[in-house]
């Protein structure tokens, strides 16, 4: 066994030293180091190694302008982007790649960003309860949409800087936000949001005026009319006269704006509402 192992061996080796072998290796080895050399080159001239051009600046020029610019120095052209920006013309480059002034190798392709005629639509965040102003309008800056705040109001029930009301274009679209409602990308869109009711005024006395006055007394006052109770013998509420009030009417007593007075109504006026109009005891009207 070990024999003919041997033996295939040595005529291996006698095959492989013969010198027509010996010579056709070298050759195919010879063939294949020149046809490496010869691809390397090759490359080299295509690629124009170690040759670079400098790209220009095409931010600005209109497409057709940038276009016939760039082929000019034996570079192509594509357009890789499309967008929308408030007052600039459409086909306008605003953005290229490779950045100007680079260098690149000739015949490289340079892409575009350039303006389009029409914006795109963008759809609201939806509304959820007692959503903040400030929040939401970031959200909508990340979005390319102008907020802006048409109103402020006072309202004790909510936070302060809460959404009270959408408006775009002139309509009101709170309740169309839950619906899907896109509005043109770089628009305005106001609000109108709470503010903290900080503000406070005196309390006023509505004890022995008519249930009319009362109310307007209440209102110009900038706070809110509570419950209202009849006794037995109030016919026509409008003609009625307040004979108590809660809170309790007191000179020196100071209200925050938005809240509310409960009015108590009788009829006839109570006898002791004095006729001058001076100012009363309202606890004496309501023992009587």
């Amino acid at each position: 066994m070990w024999q003919k192992i041997r033996r295939l061996g040595l005529e291996i080796y006698a095959f492989m030293t013969a010198p027509f072998v010996v010579r056709n290796c070298l050759g195919m080895m010879g063939m294949m180091a020149a046809l490496l050399m010869l691809t390397l080159w090759w490359m080299k001239c295509y690629t124009n190694h170690g040759d670079s051009v400098q790209v220009p600046g095409f931010i600005g020029m209109s497409f057709r302008e940038a276009s016939k610019k760039a082929r000019a120095r034996d570079f192509s052209v594509a357009v890789s982007d499309s967008i929308y920006m408030p007052g600039k013309p459409p086909g306008e480059i605003v953005g290229q790649n490779p950045e100007a002034n680079s260098r690149v190798k000739e015949g490289r392709t340079i892409y575009f960003t350039v303006t389009k005629n029409n914006p795109d639509l963008i759809k609201l965040p939806t509304l959820a309860g007692g959503d903040d102003y400030d929040i939401y309008s970031r959200k909508l800056s990340r979005l390319g949409v102008k907020p802006r705040i048409a109103a402020r109001i006072a309202n004790p029930k909510l936070s302060p800087n809460t959404i009270v009301a959408v408006i775009y274009g002139g309509d009101t679209v709170t309740n169309k936000i839950r619906y899907g409602y896109s509005v043109e990308m770089g628009s305005t869109v106001d609000f109108v949001v709470s503010e903290e009711v900080t503000l406070s005024v005196n309390m006023p006395n509505c004890v022995c005026q008519t249930y009319d006055a009362a109310k307007f007394l209440i209102q110009s006052s900038e706070l809110t009319l509570g419950m209202v109770t009849k006794d037995a013998s109030v016919t026509n509420p409008e003609t009625a006269y307040v004979w108590r009030q809660n809170p309790t009417y007191d000179p020196l007593a100071i209200m925050r704006k938005g809240e509310q007075i409960d009015l108590y109504l009788t009829q006839e006026r109570p006898k002791n509402c004095p006729a001058n109009g001076m100012e009363i005891n309202p606890e004496a009207i309501e023992n009587r």
